[in-house]
């Protein structure tokens, strides 16, 4: 029988959601197709890379990386050592250990029972070949496995739709749209009973 202290301590950390998902540190997260770990500081290179690919930006309403590589090394090992609140970033590798791109889920707010996910995958030479979807169903299921949320959400571009049919298959149903900063969002979401069901069907 488990003792009654253990099973407060799980059920207290599952309430803070950043750190029960934490709790995975120094371990992979195992889909079928990735595996996703902490952020490590031998991605620098691979992340320039993606940020500064007009292309990559687009797709992410960003703008493009225009830094040099010595003055964004410097940032990036201050934000790898940084002690973040609400966001989870990992990278996402291919099951022999290739570096493909990163997924995070932020904006945790354990109040409001919800967090955002956001998903990039780099490598051209894994698009639509399944990594993405297998990347948001892993990150999904180890958020609402590891922590007591509610709903998950996320926002894509209103013209990208293989971005949204990826996320649809994902579980994720529009709820909203919204112009941000000159750009046209789609916003989707996905509840735990939503899950759950899902994955009684499976």
């Amino acid at each position: 029988m488990p003792d009654s202290h253990d099973t407060e301590t799980t059920q207290r950390k599952r309430r803070d959601a950043l750190a029960a998902l934490k709790a995975a540190r120094g371990k992979y997260i195992f889909g079928s197709k990735v595996r996703l770990r902490r952020k490590k500081l031998t991605d620098v290179r691979n992340d320039y890379t993606w940020q500064s690919d007009p292309e990559l930006a687009r797709l992410d309403a960003a703008p493009v990386l225009k830094l040099s590589f010595a003055v964004y090394l410097l940032d990036y090992i201050e934000a790898i050592h940084r002690r973040e609140r609400n966001r989870f970033p990992l990278a996402i590798e291919t099951l022999k250990g290739e570096h493909i791109g990163n997924c995070t889920c932020y904006a945790i707010d354990d109040r409001k029972s919800e967090a955002q996910v956001g998903i990039m995958i780099g490598d051209r030479d894994y698009w639509d070949k399944g990594y993405g979807a297998d990347t948001i169903n892993t990150l999904v299921d180890h958020i609402f496995s590891s922590t007591l949320l509610n709903r998950v959400y996320l926002k894509t571009l209103d013209w990208n739709l293989r971005a949204q049919k990826c996320f649809r298959n994902c579980g994720f149903v529009r709820y909203s749209a919204a112009n941000r900063n000159g750009y046209n969002f789609l916003f989707m979401e996905l509840s735990r009973e939503r899950w759950q069901k899902k994955h009684k069907k499976t």
